[in-house]
């Protein structure tokens, strides 16, 4: 545990000090921001652009309209910004040959893993908790209305398709050559998953749908139980990948490029 401890300050200090745990936190506050925003300005944004010649009245914006658009944003954006931002970091340390130092002194590769596995589930939990309730916020002072009864309920798969999300990363990055095989690793998974959905009886066991049903959770048309099996399946792949990535980095000659 002091190895995890140790390794765990030194990743928060390298995030700070490379302002990426800084831009992330940003991104994710825009996305906060606008959600809201554009849910209530976007009616106004409209009439302004076309008037009276658009033809259709709009219907007035409610707190799903923001829901929406803040899901809509973490899922087709702010995941592939924290790919981006996390995709090197293991293969960095491989390739520079900075681990070099702290194994030759005794530090074991398994704390390694699990250091920066949970250096990235801070910052996400940090990260993506701050632009939900800013967005919860911003959400019940525009659109005081009880048309989004269960936002926690939309939050908690989201939360979790993190946690699996960063263990994709951090096996690709481990298993990768530099940022970019590891970056690619990610968006492959990513592309299957998605395919996988397409298949209905499929979904409520793929981990894609913890960031796909979201809104029906927030409107309570859809019910946590049902999906338990793609939670469960995501918490089960978590460990495989972390494990794997354990099992690779001891495969590999640290400093080393393979």
């Amino acid at each position: 545990m002091k190895d995890i401890w140790f390794f765990f300050k030194k990743e928060l200090l390298e995030s700070w000090r490379t302002y990426r745990f800084m831009i992330l936190a940003v991104v994710f506050l825009i996305f906060a921001l606008m959600s809201p925003f554009i849910a209530k300005l976007t009616p106004e944004i409209m009439k302004m652009s076309f008037g009276d010649s658009l033809g259709i009245k709009l219907p007035k914006p409610t707190s799903v309209d923001s829901w929406t658009q803040f899901y809509k944003n973490i899922a087709q954006i702010g995941i592939f910004v924290v790919a981006i931002m996390f995709g090197g970091t293991m293969s960095q340390e491989l390739s520079r040959g900075t681990l070099i130092n702290l194994v030759t002194k005794g530090l074991s590769r398994w704390a390694v893993v699990a250091a920066k596995y949970l250096c990235l589930v801070v910052e996400w939990v940090v990260v993506v908790s701050s632009a939900f309730f800013v967005t919860w916020g911003y959400t019940v002072y525009f659109f005081p209305d009880s048309r989004s009864p269960h936002v926690v309920a939309g939050f908690l798969p989201l939360l979790l398709f993190g946690l699996f999300f960063l263990a994709v990363i951090l096996f690709g990055s481990t298993l990768a050559r530099n940022s970019y095989d590891g970056l690619l690793f990610t968006i492959l998974v990513m592309a299957v998953l998605y395919l996988v959905n397409l298949f209905k009886d499929a979904q409520n066991y793929n981990p894609v749908s913890l960031i796909g049903d979201n809104m029906a959770l927030v409107q309570g048309t859809k019910d946590l139980a049902k999906l338990a099996p793609g939670m469960a399946i995501a918490v089960v792949a978590t460990g495989c990948l972390l494990g794997g990535a354990v099992a690779v980095l001891n495969k590999k000659k640290v400093g080393i490029v393979v």
